[in-house]
């Protein structure tokens, strides 16, 4: 039920939207206006009604930062997140082509998109809004910084972003994570040994499944196998056996 009340406005682009939403519809409604803006532009926003979570980690998950309370359009790539979702994949980090497109994935050689296909998680191509609206998939990224390659990123990076993907899974209680790639996830947790598959841990009530990167420069790992990891995610983690 909408409880929120928003409104941006950007002189620089003549842009203004308001709406009534619920706090679960409020990460895609900046995602869009995110999408909406130049890198750079200020917007006045304002939030009227009570958030559940702060509007810090929205904003930051957004692609927005703040300053002298305006908003300001960052080069990155909006969370695609929202209430009800079977799976939230969740990147290590962008690349530039992904932040340019506001599709994480979407870069030329990535399997992601092939194999999500494959699997029947998605059947639409590069079309993050759609898989999330329609399929209960939703998209963060551990690191919201892009970079052309992910060693351009250093464990530091990785363990700083891991207590806001555990914020942003406490809220909205996707039934699953999928985290696509190892060392950065490895990093994060301080777990050097982990590998594909379900993780021990969960990361506040949300079961964990670690895949492989997606890349093209993972040369490992081919279009099956990549789509063979998210059926495995998709499905959940196995039921423990009531006898043991």
């Amino acid at each position: 039920m909408p409880d929120l009340n928003v409104r941006a406005i950007s002189e620089q682009v003549g842009l203004r939207r308001e709406a009534r939403l619920s706090a679960e519809e409020l990460p895609l409604w900046l995602a869009r206006l995110h999408q909406a803006l130049p890198i750079d532009d200020r917007v006045l926003f304002t939030v009227g009604g009570n958030l559940p979570v702060s509007l810090e980690m929205l904003l930051e998950g957004a692609g927005f930062d703040t300053d002298n309370g305006e908003l300001v359009r960052l080069d990155s790539l909006p969370d695609i997140v929202g209430g009800g979702m079977k799976l939230l994949v969740c990147g290590l980090n962008p690349s530039p082509h992904s932040a340019e497109s506001g599709v994480g994935f979407s870069r030329p050689g990535n399997r992601f998109w092939p194999a999500a296909l494959d699997a029947g998680l998605v059947q639409a191509d590069r079309d993050s809004q759609t898989a999330l609206i329609r399929n209960g998939i939703g998209f963060t990224d551990l690191v919201k910084r892009p970079t052309r390659r992910a060693d351009e990123l250093g464990p530091a990076e990785y363990r700083a972003g891991l207590p806001r993907l555990q914020r942003l899974v406490n809220w909205l209680q996707p039934d699953s994570l999928v985290m696509v790639g190892l060392g950065g996830w490895r990093a994060a947790t301080a777990s050097p040994a982990a590998s594909p598959g379900w993780q021990p841990s969960v990361l506040g009530t949300t079961p964990v499944y670690l895949m492989p990167n997606t890349s093209g420069l993972n040369a490992h790992e081919t279009r099956q196998s990549l789509a063979d990891h998210l059926r495995s995610a998709m499905a959940g983690p196995p039921l423990l056996d009531a006898a043991s």
